[in-house]
Protein backbone atom coordinates (compact mmCIF):
# COMPACT_ATOMS: atom_id res chain seq x y z
CA UNK A 1 0.00 0.00 0.00
CA UNK A 2 1.46 3.17 -1.31
CA UNK A 3 -1.41 5.99 -1.67
CA UNK A 4 -0.56 9.67 -1.37
CA UNK A 5 -1.19 10.40 2.14
CA UNK A 6 -3.13 13.82 2.88
CA UNK A 7 -2.93 13.81 6.78
CA UNK A 8 0.17 12.34 9.14
CA UNK A 9 -0.42 12.60 13.04
CA UNK A 10 1.18 10.29 15.50
CA UNK A 11 -2.00 8.57 17.22
CA UNK A 12 -4.97 8.10 15.21
CA UNK A 13 -8.02 6.78 17.99
CA UNK A 14 -10.63 5.08 16.02
CA UNK A 15 -13.70 4.99 17.99
CA UNK A 16 -15.44 8.20 19.64
CA UNK A 17 -17.33 6.80 22.81
CA UNK A 18 -16.32 6.93 26.24
CA UNK A 19 -13.09 5.06 25.77
CA UNK A 20 -11.96 6.58 22.70
CA UNK A 21 -12.80 10.51 24.29
CA UNK A 22 -10.79 9.40 27.32
CA UNK A 23 -7.66 8.03 25.41
CA UNK A 24 -8.02 11.48 23.30
CA UNK A 25 -8.55 13.29 26.88
CA UNK A 26 -5.26 11.83 28.51
CA UNK A 27 -3.45 12.02 25.16
CA UNK A 28 -4.50 15.59 24.93
CA UNK A 29 -3.37 16.29 28.58
CA UNK A 30 0.28 14.92 27.66
CA UNK A 31 1.14 16.75 25.05
CA UNK A 32 0.86 14.15 22.50
CA UNK A 33 -1.06 15.55 18.80
CA UNK A 34 -3.88 13.17 17.70
CA UNK A 35 -6.81 12.47 15.56
CA UNK A 36 -10.04 10.73 16.56
CA UNK A 37 -12.53 9.20 14.40
CA UNK A 38 -16.40 8.38 15.06
CA UNK A 39 -18.18 6.90 12.81
CA UNK A 40 -21.68 8.18 14.50
CA UNK A 41 -22.91 11.47 13.50
CA UNK A 42 -22.14 12.81 17.50
CA UNK A 43 -22.05 11.31 20.98
CA UNK A 44 -24.24 9.11 22.73
CA UNK A 45 -27.93 10.15 22.88
CA UNK A 46 -29.25 7.28 24.68
CA UNK A 47 -28.55 7.27 28.86
CA UNK A 48 -26.47 3.98 29.63
CA UNK A 49 -23.25 3.18 31.14
CA UNK A 50 -23.64 5.81 34.06
CA UNK A 51 -21.62 3.63 37.02
CA UNK A 52 -18.04 5.22 37.31
CA UNK A 53 -16.17 3.98 39.67
CA UNK A 54 -13.48 5.54 42.28
CA UNK A 55 -10.60 4.73 40.05
CA UNK A 56 -12.02 6.15 37.04
CA UNK A 57 -13.14 9.27 39.05
CA UNK A 58 -9.54 9.20 40.53
CA UNK A 59 -8.31 9.44 36.77
CA UNK A 60 -10.49 12.12 35.97
CA UNK A 61 -9.68 14.34 38.58
CA UNK A 62 -6.16 14.28 37.79
CA UNK A 63 -6.99 15.36 33.93
CA UNK A 64 -8.86 18.20 35.45
CA UNK A 65 -12.46 17.52 34.69
CA UNK A 66 -13.69 15.80 38.13
CA UNK A 67 -15.96 18.87 38.84
CA UNK A 68 -17.44 19.07 35.44
CA UNK A 69 -18.66 15.80 35.72
CA UNK A 70 -19.95 16.02 38.81
CA UNK A 71 -21.84 19.26 37.53
CA UNK A 72 -23.13 16.76 34.96
CA UNK A 73 -24.18 14.29 36.63
CA UNK A 74 -26.08 16.45 39.54
CA UNK A 75 -29.66 15.30 38.71
CA UNK A 76 -28.74 11.65 39.63
CA UNK A 77 -26.32 12.89 42.84
CA UNK A 78 -28.35 11.17 45.52
CA UNK A 79 -29.00 8.26 43.90
CA UNK A 80 -27.74 5.27 45.79
CA UNK A 81 -28.71 1.42 45.79
CA UNK A 82 -29.95 -1.28 43.69
CA UNK A 83 -33.79 -1.95 44.68
CA UNK A 84 -35.04 -5.46 44.04
CA UNK A 85 -39.21 -6.41 44.02
CA UNK A 86 -42.07 -8.20 42.14
CA UNK A 87 -43.26 -4.21 41.57
CA UNK A 88 -42.88 -0.98 42.99
CA UNK A 89 -46.38 -0.79 44.59
CA UNK A 90 -46.70 -4.03 46.44
CA UNK A 91 -45.19 -4.04 49.95
CA UNK A 92 -42.44 -6.82 49.05
CA UNK A 93 -38.91 -5.47 48.43
CA UNK A 94 -35.27 -5.53 48.91
CA UNK A 95 -32.33 -3.15 49.30
CA UNK A 96 -29.31 -5.12 47.44
CA UNK A 97 -27.04 -2.95 48.61
CA UNK A 98 -28.89 0.59 50.12
CA UNK A 99 -25.35 2.96 50.17
CA UNK A 100 -22.29 2.22 48.18
CA UNK A 101 -19.96 3.97 50.83
CA UNK A 102 -22.24 3.69 53.89
CA UNK A 103 -20.54 6.61 56.45
CA UNK A 104 -17.75 7.25 53.82
CA UNK A 105 -15.59 5.26 54.63
CA UNK A 106 -13.77 5.10 51.30
CA UNK A 107 -12.99 8.73 51.85
CA UNK A 108 -9.89 7.23 53.74
CA UNK A 109 -8.69 5.46 50.26
CA UNK A 110 -9.40 8.06 47.80
CA UNK A 111 -9.63 11.67 47.27
CA UNK A 112 -12.58 11.02 44.52
CA UNK A 113 -15.87 8.38 45.37
CA UNK A 114 -18.30 6.82 42.91
CA UNK A 115 -20.07 9.17 40.08
CA UNK A 116 -23.60 8.15 38.73
CA UNK A 117 -23.27 10.03 35.49
CA UNK A 118 -25.16 8.51 31.97
CA UNK A 119 -22.80 8.02 28.95
CA UNK A 120 -24.87 10.82 26.86
CA UNK A 121 -24.35 13.44 29.86
CA UNK A 122 -20.54 12.34 30.32
CA UNK A 123 -19.44 12.35 26.94
CA UNK A 124 -20.00 15.73 25.83
CA UNK A 125 -18.04 16.51 28.87
CA UNK A 126 -14.65 14.23 27.69
CA UNK A 127 -15.55 15.79 23.98
CA UNK A 128 -15.38 19.77 25.12
CA UNK A 129 -12.22 18.91 27.61
CA UNK A 130 -10.63 16.82 24.68
CA UNK A 131 -10.80 19.46 21.70
CA UNK A 132 -9.80 22.64 24.46
CA UNK A 133 -6.48 20.11 24.54
CA UNK A 134 -6.09 20.44 21.21
CA UNK A 135 -7.63 16.85 20.09
CA UNK A 136 -8.50 16.97 16.20
CA UNK A 137 -12.09 14.96 16.61
CA UNK A 138 -13.73 14.26 13.72
CA UNK A 139 -17.41 12.58 14.21
CA UNK A 140 -19.14 10.94 10.90
CA UNK A 141 -16.40 9.77 9.91
CA UNK A 142 -15.62 5.87 9.42
CA UNK A 143 -12.34 3.72 9.22
CA UNK A 144 -12.47 2.02 5.53
CA UNK A 145 -9.03 -0.37 5.97
CA UNK A 146 -5.36 0.25 7.21
CA UNK A 147 -2.49 -1.33 6.97
CA UNK A 148 0.94 -1.21 9.34
CA UNK A 149 4.52 -1.57 8.56
CA UNK A 150 7.56 -1.12 10.58
CA UNK A 151 7.74 2.65 10.46
CA UNK A 152 3.38 3.26 11.45
CA UNK A 153 -0.04 2.72 9.90
CA UNK A 154 -1.56 3.97 7.22
CA UNK A 155 -5.09 4.00 7.21
CA UNK A 156 -8.09 4.87 4.69
CA UNK A 157 -10.78 7.02 6.43
CA UNK A 158 -14.15 8.21 4.65
CA UNK A 159 -16.70 11.15 5.58
CA UNK A 160 -20.11 9.56 5.98
CA UNK A 161 -21.94 12.57 4.93
CA UNK A 162 -19.95 13.97 1.85
CA UNK A 163 -17.76 10.07 0.84
CA UNK A 164 -14.61 12.52 0.64
CA UNK A 165 -11.51 9.85 1.62
CA UNK A 166 -7.95 10.88 3.20
CA UNK A 167 -5.46 8.48 3.85
CA UNK A 168 -3.83 9.03 7.19
CA UNK A 169 -0.51 8.11 8.50
CA UNK A 170 0.32 7.49 12.32
CA UNK A 171 2.58 5.86 14.05
CA UNK A 172 0.69 4.41 16.15
CA UNK A 173 -3.38 3.46 16.04
CA UNK A 174 -5.58 2.74 19.14
CA UNK A 175 -9.10 0.69 18.55
CA UNK A 176 -11.95 1.57 20.71
CA UNK A 177 -14.34 0.94 18.00
CA UNK A 178 -16.65 -1.36 20.48
CA UNK A 179 -16.80 -5.24 20.93
CA UNK A 180 -18.16 -5.94 16.97
CA UNK A 181 -14.40 -4.23 16.28
CA UNK A 182 -13.44 -4.20 12.51
CA UNK A 183 -9.74 -3.21 13.42
CA UNK A 184 -9.91 -6.73 15.96
CA UNK A 185 -11.33 -8.87 13.00
CA UNK A 186 -8.62 -7.01 10.71
CA UNK A 187 -5.47 -8.51 13.38
CA UNK A 188 -6.84 -11.26 13.31
CA UNK A 189 -7.04 -11.55 16.83
CA UNK A 190 -9.70 -14.20 18.50
CA UNK A 191 -11.44 -13.50 22.06
CA UNK A 192 -11.99 -16.56 24.51
CA UNK A 193 -14.24 -16.27 27.47
CA UNK A 194 -18.22 -17.51 27.86
CA UNK A 195 -19.67 -15.41 25.14
CA UNK A 196 -22.90 -14.49 25.29
CA UNK A 197 -24.71 -14.20 28.61
CA UNK A 198 -28.32 -12.33 28.01
CA UNK A 199 -29.91 -9.87 26.04
CA UNK A 200 -32.10 -6.72 27.13
CA UNK A 201 -33.74 -4.12 24.82
CA UNK A 202 -33.37 -0.53 26.52
CA UNK A 203 -36.66 1.56 26.31
CA UNK A 204 -36.37 5.21 27.33
CA UNK A 205 -39.86 6.45 28.07
CA UNK A 206 -41.46 9.41 29.70
CA UNK A 207 -43.69 8.92 32.76
CA UNK A 208 -44.50 11.49 34.69
CA UNK A 209 -46.74 10.15 37.56
CA UNK A 210 -44.43 7.21 38.30
CA UNK A 211 -42.09 9.32 40.54
CA UNK A 212 -44.95 9.61 42.88
CA UNK A 213 -44.75 5.61 42.94
CA UNK A 214 -41.16 6.11 43.12
CA UNK A 215 -41.17 8.78 45.83
CA UNK A 216 -38.04 8.49 47.89
CA UNK A 217 -36.53 5.49 46.62
CA UNK A 218 -33.67 7.63 44.67
CA UNK A 219 -32.54 3.99 43.48
CA UNK A 220 -29.86 3.43 40.52
CA UNK A 221 -31.67 0.71 39.31
CA UNK A 222 -34.23 -1.21 40.60
CA UNK A 223 -34.95 -4.70 39.58
CA UNK A 224 -38.54 -5.94 39.10
CA UNK A 225 -39.17 -9.52 39.29
CA UNK A 226 -42.86 -10.05 37.97
CA UNK A 227 -42.64 -13.47 35.81
CA UNK A 228 -45.05 -11.72 33.61
CA UNK A 229 -42.58 -8.52 32.84
CA UNK A 230 -39.45 -8.37 34.33
CA UNK A 231 -36.77 -5.92 34.05
CA UNK A 232 -34.82 -3.45 35.54
CA UNK A 233 -35.87 0.18 35.83
CA UNK A 234 -33.64 3.32 35.88
CA UNK A 235 -34.10 6.91 36.95
CA UNK A 236 -32.72 9.88 34.08
CA UNK A 237 -33.98 12.88 35.99
CA UNK A 238 -36.04 10.79 38.69
CA UNK A 239 -39.51 12.54 37.47
CA UNK A 240 -40.58 11.45 34.10
CA UNK A 241 -37.66 10.24 32.33
CA UNK A 242 -36.60 6.84 32.80
CA UNK A 243 -35.25 4.17 31.75
CA UNK A 244 -36.54 0.15 31.53
CA UNK A 245 -34.25 -3.13 30.27
CA UNK A 246 -36.42 -5.50 29.19
CA UNK A 247 -35.19 -9.23 28.35
CA UNK A 248 -34.99 -9.81 24.85
CA UNK A 249 -34.90 -13.47 23.83
CA UNK A 250 -33.35 -13.97 20.02
CA UNK A 251 -31.60 -17.40 20.86
CA UNK A 252 -35.29 -18.02 20.59
CA UNK A 253 -36.29 -16.87 17.92
CA UNK A 254 -37.86 -13.51 19.48
CA UNK A 255 -37.61 -10.90 16.56
CA UNK A 256 -36.31 -7.52 17.86
CA UNK A 257 -39.26 -5.38 15.90
CA UNK A 258 -41.56 -7.69 18.18
CA UNK A 259 -40.75 -4.75 20.20
CA UNK A 260 -43.48 -2.64 19.02
CA UNK A 261 -44.16 0.89 21.63
CA UNK A 262 -47.33 -0.90 22.25
CA UNK A 263 -46.01 -3.81 23.87
CA UNK A 264 -43.37 -1.90 25.41
CA UNK A 265 -45.62 0.46 27.15
CA UNK A 266 -47.82 -2.98 28.79
CA UNK A 267 -44.48 -4.41 29.69
CA UNK A 268 -43.43 -1.41 31.65
CA UNK A 269 -46.60 -0.95 33.00
CA UNK A 270 -47.31 -4.31 34.26
CA UNK A 271 -43.58 -4.22 35.62
CA UNK A 272 -43.91 -1.19 37.94
CA UNK A 273 -47.24 -2.74 39.11
CA UNK A 274 -49.24 0.71 37.94
CA UNK A 275 -51.98 -1.14 35.18
CA UNK A 276 -53.31 2.90 34.75
CA UNK A 277 -50.10 4.49 34.45
CA UNK A 278 -49.76 7.16 31.17
CA UNK A 279 -46.26 5.70 29.20
CA UNK A 280 -44.48 7.40 26.06
CA UNK A 281 -41.63 4.96 24.59
CA UNK A 282 -39.36 7.62 23.00
CA UNK A 283 -36.58 5.33 22.02
CA UNK A 284 -35.48 1.50 21.81
CA UNK A 285 -31.92 0.23 21.21
CA UNK A 286 -30.49 -3.40 22.10
CA UNK A 287 -27.67 -4.68 23.58
CA UNK A 288 -25.93 -7.74 24.09
CA UNK A 289 -24.07 -9.00 27.47
CA UNK A 290 -21.10 -10.99 27.00
CA UNK A 291 -18.31 -12.11 29.02
CA UNK A 292 -15.13 -12.01 25.99
CA UNK A 293 -11.67 -11.05 26.24
CA UNK A 294 -9.29 -10.67 23.23
CA UNK A 295 -6.49 -13.32 22.99
CA UNK A 296 -4.15 -10.21 22.69
CA UNK A 297 -4.43 -6.30 23.07
CA UNK A 298 -2.78 -5.62 19.83
CA UNK A 299 -0.47 -6.36 16.81
CA UNK A 300 2.69 -4.19 16.10
CA UNK A 301 1.26 -0.41 16.26
CA UNK A 302 -2.33 -1.05 16.33
CA UNK A 303 -3.75 -1.42 19.84
CA UNK A 304 -7.15 -2.09 21.30
CA UNK A 305 -8.91 -0.65 24.45
CA UNK A 306 -12.81 -0.82 26.17
CA UNK A 307 -14.87 -3.31 24.31
CA UNK A 308 -13.17 -3.98 21.33
CA UNK A 309 -10.37 -5.62 23.73
CA UNK A 310 -13.43 -7.10 26.42
CA UNK A 311 -16.90 -7.78 27.26
CA UNK A 312 -18.85 -7.43 30.02
CA UNK A 313 -21.79 -8.02 32.05
CA UNK A 314 -23.03 -4.78 33.04
CA UNK A 315 -24.12 -5.14 36.68
CA UNK A 316 -21.69 -2.78 38.38
CA UNK A 317 -20.25 -0.50 35.47
CA UNK A 318 -17.34 -2.83 35.46
CA UNK A 319 -16.93 -2.64 31.70
CA UNK A 320 -16.77 1.02 30.56
CA UNK A 321 -14.30 1.67 33.67
CA UNK A 322 -11.56 -1.18 32.73
CA UNK A 323 -11.98 0.40 28.94
CA UNK A 324 -11.04 3.80 30.69
CA UNK A 325 -8.37 2.41 32.37
CA UNK A 326 -7.03 0.72 29.18
CA UNK A 327 -6.95 4.35 27.65
CA UNK A 328 -5.03 5.85 30.52
CA UNK A 329 -2.71 3.03 30.84
CA UNK A 330 -2.04 3.15 26.73
CA UNK A 331 -1.60 7.14 26.97
CA UNK A 332 1.16 7.15 29.01
CA UNK A 333 3.42 4.71 27.47
CA UNK A 334 2.58 5.94 23.81
CA UNK A 335 3.51 9.79 25.29
CA UNK A 336 6.46 7.86 26.78
CA UNK A 337 7.45 6.24 23.84
CA UNK A 338 6.92 9.02 21.14
CA UNK A 339 8.97 11.61 23.46
CA UNK A 340 11.69 9.06 23.29
CA UNK A 341 12.27 8.76 27.06
CA UNK A 342 11.11 4.65 26.93
CA UNK A 343 11.64 2.25 24.80
CA UNK A 344 9.31 0.55 22.45
CA UNK A 345 9.53 -2.15 24.84
CA UNK A 346 7.02 -0.32 27.17
CA UNK A 347 4.11 -0.76 25.04
CA UNK A 348 4.35 -4.47 25.00
CA UNK A 349 3.15 -4.02 28.61
CA UNK A 350 0.05 -2.37 27.86
CA UNK A 351 -1.53 -6.02 26.74
CA UNK A 352 0.59 -8.06 29.65
CA UNK A 353 -1.17 -5.83 32.11
CA UNK A 354 -4.52 -4.73 31.24
CA UNK A 355 -5.54 -8.19 29.51
CA UNK A 356 -5.69 -10.33 32.85
CA UNK A 357 -7.55 -7.64 34.79
CA UNK A 358 -10.14 -7.54 31.93
CA UNK A 359 -9.98 -11.27 32.41
CA UNK A 360 -10.75 -11.30 36.39
CA UNK A 361 -13.02 -8.12 35.98
CA UNK A 362 -15.24 -10.05 33.48
CA UNK A 363 -15.62 -12.83 35.67
CA UNK A 364 -16.72 -10.42 38.85
CA UNK A 365 -18.91 -8.58 36.77
CA UNK A 366 -20.53 -11.92 35.13
CA UNK A 367 -20.80 -13.43 39.17
CA UNK A 368 -22.36 -9.84 40.28
CA UNK A 369 -24.94 -10.30 37.66
CA UNK A 370 -25.35 -13.53 39.43
CA UNK A 371 -25.70 -11.81 42.83
CA UNK A 372 -28.33 -9.74 41.75
CA UNK A 373 -30.46 -11.77 39.78
CA UNK A 374 -30.12 -9.51 37.13
CA UNK A 375 -33.29 -10.09 34.49
CA UNK A 376 -32.66 -11.87 31.52
CA UNK A 377 -29.55 -13.81 33.06
CA UNK A 378 -29.74 -17.46 33.43
CA UNK A 379 -27.51 -18.12 36.31
CA UNK A 380 -24.80 -20.94 35.68
CA UNK A 381 -25.25 -23.03 38.86
CA UNK A 382 -21.94 -23.28 41.23
CA UNK A 383 -21.29 -19.51 40.37
CA UNK A 384 -20.31 -18.10 44.02
CA UNK A 385 -18.91 -14.60 45.20
CA UNK A 386 -15.61 -13.88 43.74
CA UNK A 387 -13.57 -10.77 44.99
CA UNK A 388 -15.26 -7.73 46.53
CA UNK A 389 -16.13 -4.64 44.37
CA UNK A 390 -13.47 -2.41 45.84
CA UNK A 391 -10.69 -5.04 45.42
CA UNK A 392 -11.94 -5.02 42.01
CA UNK A 393 -12.36 -1.41 41.00
CA UNK A 394 -8.95 -0.33 43.27
CA UNK A 395 -7.38 -3.19 44.29
CA UNK A 396 -6.22 -4.87 41.08
CA UNK A 397 -2.60 -5.30 40.41
CA UNK A 398 0.24 -5.77 37.51
CA UNK A 399 1.96 -9.06 38.66
CA UNK A 400 4.31 -8.30 35.65
CA UNK A 401 5.06 -5.86 32.90
CA UNK A 402 6.32 -2.04 33.74
CA UNK A 403 7.06 -3.03 37.08
CA UNK A 404 10.23 -3.71 38.95
CA UNK A 405 9.98 -5.74 41.92
CA UNK A 406 6.52 -7.26 41.51
CA UNK A 407 5.71 -10.92 42.19
CA UNK A 408 4.68 -12.58 39.15
CA UNK A 409 2.71 -15.07 41.20
CA UNK A 410 0.75 -12.60 42.94
CA UNK A 411 -3.02 -12.62 42.08
CA UNK A 412 -4.42 -10.02 39.99
CA UNK A 413 -6.84 -9.02 42.23
CA UNK A 414 -6.57 -9.85 45.93
CA UNK A 415 -9.79 -11.04 47.55
CA UNK A 416 -10.05 -8.13 49.75
CA UNK A 417 -8.64 -4.30 48.95
CA UNK A 418 -5.55 -3.54 50.61
CA UNK A 419 -2.90 -0.09 49.69
CA UNK A 420 -0.12 -1.17 50.53
CA UNK A 421 2.10 0.54 48.00
CA UNK A 422 3.34 -2.70 46.65
CA UNK A 423 5.11 -2.72 42.91
CA UNK A 424 2.50 -3.25 40.50
CA UNK A 425 -0.56 -1.96 42.93
CA UNK A 426 -2.06 1.79 42.35
CA UNK A 427 0.01 3.97 44.70
CA UNK A 428 -2.19 4.84 48.28
CA UNK A 429 -3.74 8.17 48.59
CA UNK A 430 -2.76 10.33 51.06
CA UNK A 431 -3.41 14.14 51.81
CA UNK A 432 -0.59 16.75 51.69
CA UNK A 433 0.34 20.10 52.15
CA UNK A 434 2.05 22.21 49.35
CA UNK A 435 2.75 25.98 50.67
CA UNK A 436 -0.70 25.76 52.39
CA UNK A 437 -2.58 23.68 49.96
CA UNK A 438 -4.00 20.50 50.23
CA UNK A 439 -3.53 18.05 47.68
CA UNK A 440 -3.48 13.95 47.18
CA UNK A 441 -0.48 11.84 46.68
CA UNK A 442 -2.49 11.04 43.52
CA UNK A 443 -2.45 14.39 42.27
CA UNK A 444 1.24 14.03 41.84
CA UNK A 445 1.11 11.47 39.44
CA UNK A 446 0.43 12.56 35.30
CA UNK A 447 3.21 14.13 33.60
CA UNK A 448 6.48 12.26 34.77
CA UNK A 449 7.66 9.56 36.68
CA UNK A 450 8.01 10.77 40.26
CA UNK A 451 10.29 9.99 43.63
CA UNK A 452 9.09 10.07 47.14
CA UNK A 453 10.99 9.81 50.08
CA UNK A 454 10.28 10.43 53.73
CA UNK A 455 12.27 13.10 56.04
CA UNK A 456 14.90 10.43 56.49
CA UNK A 457 18.23 11.22 56.13
CA UNK A 458 19.17 9.14 53.41
CA UNK A 459 16.54 11.09 51.37
CA UNK A 460 18.92 13.33 49.81
CA UNK A 461 20.83 10.64 48.60
CA UNK A 462 17.76 9.29 46.92
CA UNK A 463 16.89 12.96 45.73
CA UNK A 464 20.63 13.49 44.27
CA UNK A 465 20.92 9.79 42.72
CA UNK A 466 17.48 9.55 41.19
CA UNK A 467 17.97 12.95 39.45
CA UNK A 468 21.55 11.92 38.42
CA UNK A 469 20.23 8.62 36.63
CA UNK A 470 16.93 10.42 34.99
CA UNK A 471 19.63 13.32 33.57
CA UNK A 472 21.53 10.71 32.17
CA UNK A 473 18.70 8.34 30.98
CA UNK A 474 16.54 11.48 29.26
CA UNK A 475 13.91 10.50 31.70
CA UNK A 476 11.47 13.27 32.81
CA UNK A 477 11.41 12.36 36.82
CA UNK A 478 9.65 14.90 40.12
CA UNK A 479 10.82 14.07 43.74
CA UNK A 480 9.47 15.04 46.78
CA UNK A 481 10.91 14.44 50.14
CA UNK A 482 7.58 14.44 52.62
CA UNK A 483 7.92 15.60 56.03
CA UNK A 484 7.09 18.06 58.30
CA UNK A 485 10.57 19.65 58.17
CA UNK A 486 11.48 23.20 56.50
CA UNK A 487 13.65 21.29 53.64
CA UNK A 488 11.21 18.93 52.84
CA UNK A 489 8.82 19.50 49.72
CA UNK A 490 5.36 18.30 51.26
CA UNK A 491 3.99 17.83 54.69
CA UNK A 492 1.53 15.07 55.63
CA UNK A 493 -1.87 15.29 57.40
CA UNK A 494 -0.82 15.59 61.50
CA UNK A 495 -0.56 11.78 62.54
CA UNK A 496 -0.27 9.97 58.52
CA UNK A 497 2.62 8.05 58.76
CA UNK A 498 4.11 8.15 54.80
CA UNK A 499 6.92 5.74 54.78
CA UNK A 500 4.52 3.35 56.41
CA UNK A 501 1.55 3.76 54.06
CA UNK A 502 4.00 3.41 51.28
CA UNK A 503 5.52 0.36 53.22
CA UNK A 504 8.96 1.45 53.10
CA UNK A 505 11.41 2.43 55.88
CA UNK A 506 11.97 6.07 56.84
CA UNK A 507 15.34 5.97 54.79
CA UNK A 508 13.46 4.28 51.47
CA UNK A 509 11.86 5.36 48.70
CA UNK A 510 9.17 4.64 46.23
CA UNK A 511 9.26 5.30 42.53
CA UNK A 512 5.67 5.94 40.40
CA UNK A 513 4.79 5.84 37.25
CA UNK A 514 2.96 8.25 35.56
CA UNK A 515 -0.75 6.26 35.94
CA UNK A 516 0.13 6.43 39.37
CA UNK A 517 1.01 2.52 39.90
CA UNK A 518 4.11 1.98 41.41
CA UNK A 519 6.62 1.17 39.41
CA UNK A 520 9.58 0.12 42.29
CA UNK A 521 10.32 1.24 46.06
CA UNK A 522 13.59 0.30 47.88
CA UNK A 523 12.27 -0.46 52.04
CA UNK A 524 15.39 1.32 52.92
CA UNK A 525 18.68 3.48 52.02
CA UNK A 526 20.70 1.75 49.28
CA UNK A 527 24.87 2.07 48.83
CA UNK A 528 24.32 3.29 45.30
CA UNK A 529 21.32 5.32 45.15
CA UNK A 530 21.51 6.56 41.35
CA UNK A 531 22.91 3.20 40.32
CA UNK A 532 19.92 1.81 41.51
CA UNK A 533 17.49 4.41 40.69
CA UNK A 534 19.10 3.81 36.84
CA UNK A 535 18.52 0.17 36.69
CA UNK A 536 14.73 0.40 38.31
CA UNK A 537 13.90 3.10 35.56
CA UNK A 538 15.68 0.85 32.51
CA UNK A 539 13.47 -1.89 33.47
CA UNK A 540 10.58 0.02 34.44
CA UNK A 541 10.87 2.01 30.69
CA UNK A 542 12.41 -0.54 28.66
CA UNK A 543 15.46 1.40 27.63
Amino acid sequence: MNPKVDDRVPVLIVGGSLVGLSASLFLGRLGVRHLLVEKHADTSHHPRGRGNNIRTMELYRVAGIEPAIREAASVLAQNHGILQAPSLTGAEQEWLFREIDPGGRLARFSPSSWCLCSQNDLEPVLLRSARELGGDIRFSTELVTFEQDAEGVTSLLRSRETGEERWVRSQYLVAADGPRSPVRERLGIGQSGKGELFHNVSITFRAKRLADVVGDRHFIACYLTNPEADGALLPVDNQEEWVFHAPWHPEHGEPLDSFTDERCERHIRTAVGMPNLDVEVTGKAPWHAAERVAERYGAGRVFLAGDSAHEMSPTGAFGSNTGIQDAHNLAWKLAAVLCGWAGPGLLETYGRERRPVAQVTGERASARSAEHSHPGYLVVPGAGRQAGVLAVALGYRYPEGAVAGADPAGAVVPETFESAGEPGSRAPHQWLLRAGVKLSTLDLYEQAMVLLTGPGPDGDAWHTGARRAADRLAVPLDAYRIGDGAEDDLAPEPGADFAALHGIGPDGAVLVRPDGFVAWRSAGAAEDPEGAMAEALRAVLSL
